[in-house]
């Protein structure tokens, strides 16, 4: 440091921080920019956390959801103080995870004491896993899935969190003429249980500002990736295209997603979609 001085090294420390109040006034919704960690479990696995913490927040992300140590690549971060730690050194913030069904149903003190070791404040599953033949399921096994995850919940928030479900296989499936998704929404505890929608999702359970805007304050987050133009903005788990350079109007869907009750999203690509999705982000005025 010889030759700098004091004086202005708290000039560009100060110009640092006034970069990154910019950079967060620009990202939709006056929230940090996230970013799903499954995608780059890999890293993770290879014991390379910290420089995926880095390489995301040089991109401008400023959260990260996390996957549970349930996840036999994320087994590395069981010990919640020590990932935190890593977390925070590099300036990200990680408010949610994901749990595998089994953590939750036959671990979950210990699932929430990993979450509030971390600091977060979010707890989610990405399916609750009902049993579904030639693409549907029954009114019973919905009612059963819903049940249990009101009681888990209810756990949950009484340790200060809010639980939250994804829509996977399961919730994609149908229940006479609905989507099982749908059906959910009406049996779980709205204060109880918020929802994470994943755009990729959209083909099976619906369009994501018609969500929002029919069930305004029951969604707590999204999962983002491009849907292509080619498939009238929906799309499954094809070829993976970046957010903007897809068939969504993202501004329409983050003005609906304040309707909806967003509070974080977390972009879910991999790595070259992620520098293209997060720098799209920053361009969105909503």
């Amino acid at each position: 440091m010889a030759g700098i001085s004091r004086r202005t090294l708290l000039n560009s420390a100060a110009a640092a921080a006034l970069a990154g109040a910019g950079a967060l006034r620009a990202a939709p919704l006056g929230l940090p920019i996230g970013s799903q960690t499954y995608p780059h479990r890999k890293r993770i696995k290879d014991g390379d956390f910290a420089g995926l913490c880095r390489d995301l927040a040089g991109l401008g992300v400023g959260s990260i959801e996390l996957c549970s140590p349930g996840y036999r690549e994320f087994a590395i971060l069981s010990d919640g103080k020590a990932t935190r730690k890593i977390i925070e050194d590099h300036g990200l913030k990680c408010r949610s995870a994901h749990f595998t069904l089994s953590e939750l149903r036959s671990q979950l003190e210990q699932s929430i004491a990993w979450a509030h070791d971390i600091g977060m404040t979010q707890m989610g599953t990405a399916s609750l896993n009902g049993h579904v033949e030639n693409g549907s399921t029954t009114m019973d096994v919905v009612k059963h899935a819903a049940d249990e995850y009101n009681k888990i919940a209810e756990t949950v928030a009484k340790a200060g969190m809010q639980q939250f479900l994804h829509d996977e296989g399961f919730e994609m499936s149908k229940v006479g003429d609905r989507v099982t998704y749908q059906a959910l929404l009406d049996l779980l505890d709205p204060k109880l249980v918020k929802m994470q929608f994943q755009m990729s999702a959209m083909p099976a359970v619906g369009d994501v500002v018609t969500y929002f805007t029919k069930y305004p304050g029951r969604f707590i987050s999204m999962h983002l990736q491009g849907v292509p133009a080619s498939e009238g903005g929906r799309a499954g788990r094809g070829p993976g295209v970046a957010v903007g350079k897809d068939g969504l109007d993202w501004p329409k869907i983050f003005a609906a997603a304040k309707t909806g009750g967003v509070k974080n999203y977390f972009v879910e690509q991999d790595w070259e979609l992620t520098v293209q999705s997060v720098a799209y982000l920053k361009t969105i005025k909503a």
